[in-house]
């Protein structure tokens, strides 16, 4: 990891608007979670189901398309990455820098707000708010690998992010049994599922498949998004 690179991406993303996108899908989920502990409504199937449906799967896959796309693809876009190619810096090292402030975004602003909200509803019962913080920390950490290949293979990251997160990790992966195998979002509920003993909340994939596949697709996009930079040139082109 490079001190320099990290430094740049920090402020990339917290200098610009995606900052207040960052915010404002975990307040919202925060907010939520207040107003149904205030109106009486908390208890542990709301909890697990605010969780799922909004939590794990809807706030998670944009905040990753956010950071994972945003530690990047701008720089891309604009040209600048270029002076950052020009350094004497392994490329390798370019792209595992920036997944590594990108998935250290996903932990403040996808894992601690997980853990707040459920801790709102339910406090500690049941390990909810414990499972679906290290559900929200290991799929946002695949999700920031993920997007962040995605913006280093195309200039349309961000549309394709968003046809991808709303439309598999939100139609497909939750309606089509066979695609849940293949969704991070499943296998993010997989490990929030082994550390909850609500009786409200189970899941179909095993926790022997979700961490092998949530490993090899973290790592995969890391070490492709370092190869598919070692193909730029100076000039912006591959």
């Amino acid at each position: 990891m490079n001190g320099v690179i990290a430094g740049i991406s920090y402020r990339a993303l917290l200098g610009r608007r995606r900052i207040w996108l960052l915010i404002m899908l975990p307040l919202v989920l925060v907010a939520m979670a207040a107003l149904l502990n205030l109106i009486g409504a908390a208890d542990e199937r709301t909890a697990v189901t605010l969780m799922r449906t909004f939590a794990i799967g809807t706030m998670l896959p944009l905040l990753g398309l956010i950071a994972g796309t945003g530690v990047i693809a701008p720089e891309i876009d604009d040209g600048t990455i270029i002076h950052l190619l020009a350094k004497p810096i392994s490329r390798p090292v370019i792209a595992q820098t920036k997944f590594a402030v990108a998935a250290s975004m996903l932990a403040l602003f996808a894992a601690v707000p997980t853990f707040v909200a459920a801790y709102l509803l339910v406090n500690l019962e049941s390990g909810i708010a414990y499972g679906f913080a290290l559900g929200a920390l290991v799929g946002g950490i695949a999700y920031a690998a993920v997007f962040m290949l995605l913006g280093v293979l195309t200039r349309h990251a961000v549309t394709i992010g968003i046809v991808y997160a709303l439309v598999w990790e939100g139609v497909v992966g939750n309606f089509v049994p066979g695609a849940r195998r293949f969704s991070i979002q499943q296998w993010a509920q997989s490990i929030a599922d082994q550390v909850s003993s609500s009786p409200f909340f189970s899941t179909e994939i095993t926790l022997g498949f979700a961490v092998p596949a949530l490993l090899i697709i973290t790592v995969g996009a890391v070490v492709w998004s370092g190869q598919r930079l070692r193909g730029f040139s100076l000039t912006g082109d591959e």
